[in-house]
């Protein structure tokens, strides 16, 4: 399966986010992760899916929605019309997971939840069927820039043996992606842990050569 890289926006430069997003998938990317947050369900305040709809004719890119706000239904309407091409969210902001995640299924878009470092995985087992995509967090959710958690390692193994029964089971493969703390150093740790799409922030757009960061990166992950 082919790994994907997808900077988070969440570090880039504001004042010039449609040039941003053309710069780094011009440097390799493969998707745009959107970090949305409502200072309710994470303590922090950023973009909504009027931005979210301004981006998306800078890219065909798939733009990555992360949902940490509460509650989700009607955001998820509003960023399927916005352009999301995947949406996740947290189970403990939703009343009824299910029915969440058929929202966005049956709008013709990918699917995830996203699991907080002490979330157990245990919620993902009744909702394999509508899932394209699991996020664990190896940070606490709300800011960029923090300290990967190093039992995320542990957790994505465990995620990975999951979702490898499933496939087993229905011939359907659902991707995991790891968030927070992501750089050249440990992308290949979390990759031979069962990782494959991984959210990388200030690691890419705090440096001065996007290019770089990711050809360094897809070099650490041809070594898994």
């Amino acid at each position: 399966m082919k790994y994907r890289i997808a900077p988070s926006i969440l570090s880039a430069d504001f004042a010039r986010l449609g040039e941003e997003v053309r710069n780094v998938i011009a440097a390799g990317a493969d998707m745009i992760h959107f970090d949305v947050m409502d200072n309710h369900y994470v303590p922090n305040l950023t973009f909504g899916p009027m931005i979210c709809a301004a981006l998306r004719p800078h890219t065909s890119a798939p733009i990555d929605v992360h949902l940490m706000i509460e509650p989700v239904d009607d955001m998820i309407g509003a960023f399927i019309k916005a352009g999301a091409d995947i949406i996740t969210f947290h189970p403990e902001a939703s009343r009824h997971v299910d029915r969440s995640l058929s929202l966005i299924k049956d709008a013709g878009k990918q699917a995830g939840l996203v699991l907080n470092p002490a979330t157990s995985i245990a919620v993902l087992e009744n909702v394999l069927d509508k899932l394209d995509m699991v996020l664990l967090m190896s940070v606490n959710p709300g800011f960029g820039g923090q300290k990967f958690i190093p039992h995320t390692l542990e957790k994505l193994r465990q995620t990975r043996a999951l979702l490898d029964a499933y496939e087993q089971q229905s011939g359907r493969r659902i991707r995991i992606e790891v968030d927070g703390g992501i750089k050249v150093d440990n992308i290949a740790a979390a990759a031979a842990a069962g990782a494959d799409t991984f959210v990388a922030g200030s690691a890419i757009f705090d440096a001065d050569d996007y290019a770089g960061v990711i050809a360094a990166m897809r070099a650490e992950l041809a070594k898994v």
